[in-house]
């Protein structure tokens, strides 16, 4: 790590958008080190998420009455993006991931990648978001 706290790998140019500070507050639900740079906070909350490689979410579903769901529109690197019970999709910038409430899901960067994406918490009735297990890493390592 670096004197400011990030590896000393991270690309010099990434999306054109804030890194934003180490995302402690959720850190318990990832493995690595993510950072999160809140971009709006009105009508449609929307973060810029960064992962270091090898970085990932644990499995979580956000849930809702009615509406609900996140939007993941992908920024810069590679990633990875899974359902539960379905394969692993691989995400590069410029893809967009709509994901429906109540879907069990996680995402996050490819083991030799930096990944970013927006992602915006799409409003619902009675929302919030459910944090489960971790991504294996047995299943995780597999992913090429």
């Amino acid at each position: 790590m670096s004197e400011n706290g990030m590896q000393k790998n991270m690309p010099e140019k990434m999306a054109d958008f804030p890194l934003g500070k180490p995302n402690t507050e959720y850190g318990k639900y990832f493995i690595g080190q993510s950072y999160l740079a809140p971009l709006s906070m009105e009508i449609v909350p929307t973060f810029h998420v960064t992962f270091e490689p090898g970085c990932r979410n644990n499995w979580h579903i956000h849930n809702a009455e009615k509406g609900g769901g996140q939007l993941l529109i992908c920024t810069y690197g590679r990633g990875w993006y899974q359902e539960w019970g379905k394969d692993p999709v691989e995400l590069h910038a410029g893809d967009v991931v709509t994901i429906a409430a109540g879907v069990k899901h996680w995402h996050g960067a490819a083991k030799d990648s930096w990944f970013q994406h927006i992602a915006q918490e799409i409003p619902g009735k009675n929302t919030s978001t459910a944090w489960c297990e971790a991504v294996e890493d047995e299943d995780y390592l597999k992913l090429k």
